[in-house]
């Protein structure tokens, strides 16, 4: 496996390279005769000396100069005036002087020749300066004046792998610890802390971090709640199934006048078994994908409700408080399924001669939908627990698989609201569904 590691690290290991190769290829390059002129320590400031020295001390003492910076400097050196003709004798010898003008080609002379121009601030005269440098001098300076561009380089080099080295790591561990929690959230062994230092990093590694800890988070939560639904799925099987076998066997040594006794009371546990499957069933679908929203006309819908209703209890009192025109964006099937638990529920525990009102209005871009009945509500440390699957407050115990509100809270989580659920300040309990009217697909 290639490693990123490795490769971010070469990958600026070679930038470096390069960088360092072009700036020995560009010294090289400006390795010419005014970066000689420039950079070589005998020529820095002599055309300005030989200059004032000829102006003010005359051409023998000029001359008498020349001799000894040849002697010590191994450098050869004409001064010409503007018109070409040598105001001191220099240290040129003629022979030489010859030989070069034989060879026109300067690669094949054993020195290497530069012109330099300075104009005389006193006298505003110009000359002309020749240098003649043998090529072993020039060469000896070369190396002893590239030592510490190479040492800076050498330096600099070491310096930019450390910096390169420290910036691969900081890419790469945060990567490999998000992969081992990738890998342990994979065998749900993931610890909600193990990214907890790298998401305090403020940069792009440390947001990823952030959200993996929030997502994994997340799916512990979705893993554990499937995991409890199981379980209570199984428990709340095993009752009616338990009532069935019993049933079933009483049925086997009963006498035909028992067997019609006990047909009713099969009867009546196959529908609970039949119900109870239902509604898991429901409650799954609500996970599943439901297709495209589809507009839904709100009080069309709550009257068929409320129809329904009326066939089940005639004798109660159902009052709806809806404008024609409310409609939202969202799955008629979910939300009339949502609404129904929420009215059954309401019918239930609605104490006699008492309405149960029904009411639909805009706040802003929110639609909210409240079931009131006027029952005997929810103990108060009870109502954050309303609404999980299979949980029903102890005044609830004998009612229903406490599946309904579980269903009503998840079909306005899939549209995108809430379920509220409270005890109303006038007395009796208040479901109310909160519905994005404009909701962000």
């Amino acid at each position: 496996m290639r490693s990123l590691f490795w490769r971010i690290l070469a990958t600026l290991w070679l930038a470096l390279a390069i960088v360092a190769g072009l700036s020995i290829l560009l010294g090289r390059a400006l390795n010419q005769d005014a970066w000689i002129l420039s950079r070589h320590p005998a020529l820095q400031g002599l055309a300005e000396q030989l200059v004032q020295r000829y102006e003010s001390q005359g051409p023998s003492d000029t001359q008498s100069y020349l001799e000894r910076f040849r002697h010590r400097a191994r450098i050869d050196v004409q001064i010409l005036n503007d018109t070409g003709h040598p105001v001191v004798e220099g240290t040129f010898p003629p022979r030489a002087a010859a030989f070069e003008a034989r060879h026109p080609n300067k690669r094949r002379l054993p020195w290497r020749r530069l012109t330099e121009e300075y104009t005389s601030p006193a006298s505003n005269e110009s000359y002309l300066l020749i240098y003649r440098i043998p090529y072993p001098e020039l060469d000896a300076w070369h190396r002893g004046s590239l030592l510490w561009p190479i040492s800076a380089l050498v330096i600099a080099l070491v310096v930019l792998t450390l910096f390169s080295l420290a910036l691969t790591l900081s890419i790469t561990r945060p990567l490999n610890r998000l992969r081992r929690a990738v890998h342990d959230l994979g065998q749900t062994a993931y610890q909600q802390d193990s990214l907890s230092r790298l998401a305090r990093r403020r940069d792009e590694l440390g947001v990823l971090a952030g959200d993996f800890n929030r997502m994994g988070q997340r799916l512990q939560g979705l893993i554990g709640s499937q995991r409890q639904l199981l379980r209570d799925v199984s428990h709340e099987l095993r009752s009616p199934l338990a009532r069935l076998r019993v049933a079933l066997a009483l049925a086997e040594r009963a006498t035909p006048e028992q067997r019609d006794r006990l047909w009713p009371r099969l009867s009546q546990e196959c529908d609970r078994l039949e119900a109870l499957i239902s509604e898991i069933l429901a409650l799954a679908r609500l996970d599943a994908e439901p297709g495209a929203r589809q507009p839904i006309q709100l009080r069309p819908l709550l009257d068929e409700l409320v129809d329904d209703a009326k066939l089940l209890d005639p004798e109660q009192d159902l009052r709806v408080e809806c404008e024609s025109g409310v409609r939202l964006d969202g799955w008629r099937d979910m939300l009339e399924r949502a609404l129904d638990n929420l009215l059954r529920n309401a019918l239930r525990f609605n104490s006699p001669g008492q309405p149960i009102e029904i009411a639909a209005h805009q706040e802003a871009d929110r639609l909210l939908i409240r079931v009131r009945d006027h029952g005997p509500g929810v103990a108060s440390e009870h109502l954050t627990r309303l609404g999980e699957p299979f949980y029903r407050a102890p005044n609830q115990a004998a009612a229903g698989h406490g599946l309904g509100l579980a269903i009503a809270r998840r079909a306005a989580e899939r549209h995108g609201g809430t379920l509220k659920l409270e005890n109303h300040p006038d007395g009796g309990f208040a479901a109310t569904l909160e519905l994005p009217l404009s909701p962000e697909f």
